[in-house]
């Protein structure tokens, strides 16, 4: 089984967008009540009760609120829960150590709410249209771009800077098939977002579509410009963070976009993709510092940081994980130190081999190369050889005997 979403523009009228706001806000403040109750009455809790606060206990609590309330009865009950259902996951990630302590939700931040799959109906209109049923709502239209597949769980309503969208979560059964395919090694950059030691299709290099990213960033300049000149609180001031956050999230498409289109063809090529295992959080720390011991070149740090978040790095890595999982293949991810500065040919590391950002001439057996691809093959000769992978085989034959 593998878990799929599949996401679309809602089409809602005005009567339907404001009992969409009228949805996420209520579940939004069921979270945080919610929350405050775990943080504040939690001793309490566990002297009168004799147990802790739990989301059994919540929901039993949210049943009286409903019949006290009527702002609160008018949204679904399913809604509310699965927000109790939330933060009852979101501690649990915190007391395993996955996440941070959870936080209050935000309007303009978490605006959105969720159905279970067997409260929910979608019908067919034409070509381009469909129609979701949602309770308490009723059918409400969104553009069908792609045919959706596997059973479905949950349903998730959600509002971005550019609009209402509609995220169908399906279990597909799928079993994935033994893949024979051949290895590629993979440097990701800044100049070029992929370099690949073996070409696809002919090429070896693929960016992110800085024209159109350039494009996007002179605009929220000029927004930015706009709105420090607008009086903070006012309805002038909030339309210019309106168009920021619509095209910073126009620009996240563009990555997106990129990156799923790169994994798919990546995917349908190789069994075995190598890549660099990057602290990336690590790499676009501020380089700011202290009153006491400030740092050097911030505005230098500042901008590469802007660079390597462009790329979509992780988001990258994300897309190829499931989409090997998918086809059978493996991502392998090998230590990034020197993989710049070692020739492929011979081995011989040294840092005057990078004359440049894109030229790489060894200085002991003259091997030149493009730096970025020089990289990618020294990735994919680490990531295969067989010390890399045999801890894997022998966890497998322990678990086998």
């Amino acid at each position: 089984m593998i878990n799929r979403g599949f996401r679309y523009r809602l089409d809602p009228t005005d009567e339907q967008e404001l009992m969409f706001r009228k949805f996420a806000g209520v579940c939004r403040t069921v979270y945080n009540a919610a929350l405050y109750q775990r943080e504040a009455f939690w001793k309490q809790h566990l002297r009168t009760e004799g147990k802790h606060v739990s989301y059994a206990g919540q929901c039993l609590e949210l049943t009286d609120l409903r019949a006290e309330f009527d702002w609160i009865r008018e949204v679904s009950a399913t809604c509310e829960q699965q927000a109790l259902r939330d933060l009852d996951k979101a501690f649990q990630r915190f007391f395993d150590g996955i996440s941070g302590y959870p936080t209050p939700r935000r309007k303009g931040e978490n605006d959105s709410f969720r159905f279970q799959g067997r409260d929910i109906e979608v019908e067919k209109l034409n070509r381009n249209w469909s129609r979701v049923w949602l309770p308490k709502i009723g059918w409400v239209r969104f553009r069908d771009t792609r045919p959706m597949i596997g059973k479905l769980k949950n349903v998730t309503v959600s509002l971005d800077p550019l609009g209402w969208h509609v995220s169908f979560a399906r279990e597909i059964e799928h079993e994935a098939p033994a893949n024979i395919a051949p290895a590629v090694g993979i440097d990701r950059g800044v100049a070029n977002s992929i370099a690949m030691s073996s070409p696809l299709e002919g090429e070896q290099f693929f960016s992110v579509g800085k024209e159109r990213l350039a494009v996007l960033d002179r605009r929220r300049r000029k927004h930015q410009r706009d709105l420090s000149r607008r009086r903070r609180g006012s309805k002038r001031c909030g339309n210019a963070r309106k168009r920021i956050a619509a095209v910073a999230a126009k620009g996240a498409r563009v990555r997106e976009h990129f990156n799923h289109v790169q994994t798919t063809r990546i995917v349908r090529r190789f069994g075995t993709v190598c890549i660099e295992d990057l602290n990336i959080a690590s790499m676009t720390a501020s380089a700011k510092g202290t009153v006491e011991e400030p740092g050097k070149n911030v505005a230098q740090k500042a901008g590469l940081n802007r660079s390597i978040l462009e790329q979509g790095w992780g988001q990258f890595e994300e897309f190829l994980t499931y989409k090997l999982a998918a086809s059978g293949g493996v991502l392998v991810k090998v230590d990034p130190r020197n993989t710049s500065r070692k020739c492929s040919n011979c081995g011989h590391i040294d840092a005057r081999n990078r004359e440049s950002q894109a030229s790489f001439r060894c200085v002991e057996c003259g091997h030149e190369a493009h730096a970025d691809v020089n990289a990618a093959i020294n990735i994919l000769q680490a990531g295969t050889r067989p010390s890399v992978r045999a801890p894997a085989r022998r966890r497998e034959s322990r678990k086998a005997a």
